[in-house]
């Protein structure tokens, strides 16, 4: 009996020595999400005037995506299928419902978002930014949802303000009044959760709110002199700061010595709000936030982990935001939610291997009822219920400027009965066929 029980002992103690080497192998991650910053407007995807040197660092030291979209081309469903794994036609939150005074639709109470699966997989597990996605006291608050600790704004409207009353962490109601740049705050409790996390696998999902409006930041830095207009000095300024609190956010994991064992990823949740001719926000794309062409759906995003991910790649890997949830969840080796759209592209990040993805859907209620799908290159567009289909092909037109689809009758009839399946019915989200006056 004392030698079985001695034989039980030693087999626990290996098991837990193996699960204890798996759990040092595994990566922290920290998912750096900007808000409403568009495709062009970092310096390693083509911007001239606005300086991002240290997010510009990450592309040269890891892999820069040309072909990466966001979850929609608004705030809350994009948020929505990065924490889900599911696309429009099926995830809970499909645009943005508010709720008063604070908040906006929560998820259903039994959702369960890629902070739970990092959690179960043994992460400590934060927020710190914009959530979005329910509403003070509701069933999907982020202590709710999956994350350890949150430190920000709860509603994303109140996210409009720089200089808020408060901010929330966890359930508390921190009282600001008024004088606190909010972004700094963030950005420091950043930096404090790393250093509180250093000895354990953490996943930080650091969900800035510039450059959302409104336009404000404490000092203008470098613009203060350019000839433009304020707003846009204003705006230069902000993403800058955000910069250069990704710079320190880096620095911080070299000092710490977790440099090599952090995957990093940067994106933004739409495509960009501000339609100025200077800055030239979405590049060679056509379109900006709210629209399903490629400006308002396509996100720059750059992935780094060192050692594991080559420097300086360009990769033209298709990818969405719900497809995170299965690729950190095939990264930590936990089972992903049954029945979510996304797929793992770790051989993408870690291979560079290319991997052929299913097809793409968005949906977009705030104008009624648009549709926007891609196949391979083939991109499709859809306005309004009782739109026509609009072709394009995105090897020879990424700037959708040519619509094809009376030269392409089959490939537009694939598309229609795609877009008729795509979706699932939801009482939250009737198709429509009116909707907001288009910009």
């Amino acid at each position: 009996m004392r030698a079985v029980m001695l034989h039980a002992c030693t087999m626990f103690v290996l098991l837990l020595g193996a699960c204890t080497a798996r759990g040092a192998d595994r990566p922290n991650v920290v998912f750096i999400l900007a808000d409403d910053l568009g495709y062009g407007d970092l310096g390693c995807f083509g911007q001239k005037l606005i300086q991002t040197p240290n997010i510009d660092r990450l592309a040269s030291e890891g892999m820069r995506f040309t072909q990466a979209y966001a979850g929609a081309t608004v705030c809350a469903p994009s948020r929505c299928s990065l924490m889900t794994g599911l696309h429009n036609g099926h995830a809970p939150v499909r645009g943005n419902q508010e709720v008063k005074p604070e908040g906006q639709m929560p998820m259903p109470a039994d959702t369960v978002t890629l902070a739970h699966v990092m959690k179960q997989a043994g992460y400590r597990t934060g927020l710190i930014g914009k959530w979005g996605l329910g509403h003070p006291g509701s069933e999907s608050t982020p202590d709710k949802m999956g994350f350890d600790y949150f430190f920000g704004y709860n509603c994303q409207r109140e996210a409009h303000e720089y200089y808020p009353q408060h901010l929330w962490r966890n359930t508390e109601k921190v009282m600001l009044n008024g004088e606190k740049y909010s972004h700094d705050l963030m950005a420091d409790d950043a930096l404090k959760f790393v250093r509180d996390s250093k000895d354990s696998p953490f996943f930080l999902y650091l969900a800035f709110t510039i450059p959302h409006s409104k336009l404000q930041v404490p000092e203008l830095g470098v613009y203060a002199d350019r000839d433009w207009p304020e707003n846009l000095k204003k705006l230069a300024a902000m993403v800058t700061r955000m910069d250069s609190d990704v710079g320190r956010l880096m620095t911080l994991l070299k000092e710490l010595k977790i440099d090599e064992k952090t995957l990093v990823f940067f994106a933004s949740d739409n495509g960009a709000a501000y339609r100025d001719e200077l800055f030239d926000h979405s590049g060679p794309l056509r379109g900006f936030k709210r629209d399903m062409y490629e400006g308002g759906i396509r996100t720059p995003a750059i992935a780094r982990w060192p050692g594991r991910i080559k420097a300086g790649v360009v990769s033209e890997q298709v990818w969405s935001f719900y497809d995170v949830l299965p690729t950190l969840a095939d990264l930590v080796s936990a089972p992903a939610p049954k029945g979510i759209d996304g797929i793992s592209i770790l051989p993408a990040l870690v291979d560079g291997k290319t991997i052929e993805h299913p097809p793409l859907y968005w949906e977009f209620h705030e104008f009624g009822f648009d549709q926007a799908a891609r196949m391979g290159n083939w991109k499709v567009v859809k306005k309004g219920k009782d739109g026509a289909i609009e072709l394009y092909d995105l090897s020879t037109d990424p700037g959708e400027e040519q619509d094809i689809a009376s030269a392409q009758p089959d490939i537009v009839s694939r598309f229609a009965e795609f877009l008729k399946t795509a979706r699932t019915d939801s009482p939250a989200w009737p198709i429509k066929a009116g909707g907001r006056k288009r910009r």
